[in-house]
C-alpha cells in the first residue's frame, strides 16, 4: 500500500520506522533474562496502538526505566496498525497486550467483526480520534470533507467510526473517498499532496506539522461525540481468564510508564528516540503534553486507567442511536471490570 514520491523527510521517517520500530530496546534489555533476584523473566509481546509516535512512548518508558522488568516481564514492543489489526493480532496469539480505541472495539464487537478480547485499563479518558488536514486544503469544518480524499489504515478507529461521526456532524459520508495506507506512511502521504486529510489522533498535530511543514487543521471527533473513551489496553479473553495476576502486573507496569512519560515528556521523547531512530524528539514530547489532558478526567479523578461502566453504556447508546451497531452489546462484553484499576 505504498504511495507515490514523498518529501525526503517523510520518506526517511517512513523507512526508518519500518526498519527499526519493531525492534525492542531499553536499559533493561541487556540482562532481560533475569530479574534482580535472579528469577527468570516472562516474555511478553506488546503492540503499540499505531506506529511508534510520542503518544505511544510510555511503553518504551516502562521498558527503559525497568518497570516491566520489576514486574517480571521481558517485553518486546512492536508497532501496531490500528484497532482492528491490534485486536486480530492479540486474539490470534501473536501478541499479548496492546491498546485499541475503545469505541473502535465496541464497533468491532457490536458488528460481529471481532470477539475473544477484553479491555483491562483506559489509556485516555476521552477519544482522541480526528481527521487531520493542513492549511491550503479548504477544510475548516466537517462539511468541507465532502468531495475530499482521506487516507488511513483499514482497521483504524478513525476510519471505522467515520460514518457515525459524519452523521452526527451533518456530513454525507458517501461523498468522502477513503484510500488505504500504513500507519507510518500517513503523514508523508499527506505531505506529498496525494490526499486531503488523514485519520489521526489529535495529539498527532506536532508530528504532522514537523513532517508536512504546514499548519495542521484538526477536526476532533469529540466535538460532536461526547462520553467516548480513547485508547484502552486489551488482552485476549483467554489470558484474562487464565492469568489474571499476570494481566494486573503488566497493566500496573505499563500505567507506571504512562504516568512517568506524562510527567517527563522530554525524557520520554529521548527514550523513544533511543529505540526508534526516526523519532522527532520535539514532536514526540509535544504529543505527550497534548495527551496529558486526555488521560485523566473528572470521572477518573487522579487515578489512571479507570473505566466506568455507565460511561461505556452511554458510548454504546451513542453508537446504537447512530445505527452503527448491528447487535445489542453490554459493557461487560468488552471490559473485564475485575481487572480494571479502581478509581
Amino acid at each position: 500500500m505504498t504511495r507515490l514520491t514523498r518529501t525526503v523527510a517523510a520518506a526517511t521517517l517512513a523507512t526508518a520506522l519500518a526498519l527499526v520500530s519493531a525492534c525492542s530496546g531499553g536499559s533493561d534489555s541487556a540482562d532481560a533474562a533475569k530479574t534482580g533476584d535472579g528469577s527468570s523473566l516472562e516474555k511478553v509481546t506488546y503492540l503499540t496502538s499505531f506506529g511508534n509516535f510520542g503518544r505511544d512512548s510510555y511503553a518504551w518508558v516502562a521498558k527503559d526505566k525497568g518497570f516491566f522488568k520489576e514486574a517480571g516481564f521481558d517485553v518486546e514492543i512492536k508497532p501496531g496498525q490500528g484497532t482492528g489489526a491490534v485486536i486480530q493480532t492479540i486474539v490470534g496469539g501473536q501478541a499479548d497486550f496492546g491498546p485499541i480505541d475503545l469505541t473502535g472495539g465496541l464497533l468491532q464487537v457490536g458488528n460481529g467483526q471481532a470477539k475473544d478480547f477484553v479491555a483491562v485499563a483506559a489509556i485516555q479518558q476521552r477519544t482522541m480520534a480526528a481527521i487531520v488536514s493542513v492549511e491550503g486544503k479548504n477544510i475548516a469544518t466537517p462539511k468541507d470533507l465532502e468531495g475530499k480524499k482521506l487516507a488511513d489504515t483499514p482497521g483504524s478507529v478513525v476510519r471505522n467510526l467515520f460514518p457515525t461521526y459524519a452523521r452526527m456532524a451533518g456530513v454525507d459520508y458517501t461523498k468522502v473517498t477513503w484510500v488505504n495506507d500504513q500507519a507510518q506512511n500517513l503523514m508523508g502521504t499527506l505531505a506529498s499532496g496525494q490526499v486531503d486529510g488523514i485519520g489521526q489522533f489529535v495529539v498527532g498535530q506536532p508530528t504532522v506539522e514537523a513532517v508536512t511543514k504546514k499548519k495542521p487543521v484538526v477536526l476532533p471527533y469529540s466535538n460532536v461525540m461526547q462520553d467516548l473513551y480513547g485508547n484502552a489496553l486489551i488482552t485476549s479473553s483467554k489470558m484474562a481468564k487464565e492469568n489474571p495476576d499476570k494481566v494486573k502486573k503488566f497493566t500496573a507496569a505499563l500505567l507506571k510508564g504512562l504516568e512517568y512519560a506524562l510527567a517527563n515528556p522530554q525524557e520520554a521523547a529521548t527514550i523513544l528516540k533511543k529505540n526508534v531512530d526516526a523519532t522527532n524528539p520535539a514532536a514526540a514530547a509535544a504529543e505527550l503534553q497534548l495527551m496529558a489532558g486526555y488521560v485523566r478526567s473528572s470521572n477518573s479523578g487522579t487515578a489512571i486507567g479507570t473505566l466506568d461502566s455507565d460511561r461505556v453504556a452511554k458510548s454504546i447508546a451513542i453508537l446504537q442511536g447512530a445505527g452503527a451497531l448491528k447487535s445489542n452489546i453490554t459493557p461487560d462484553q468488552i471490559i473485564n471490570f475485575d481487572l480494571v484499576p479502581k478509581a
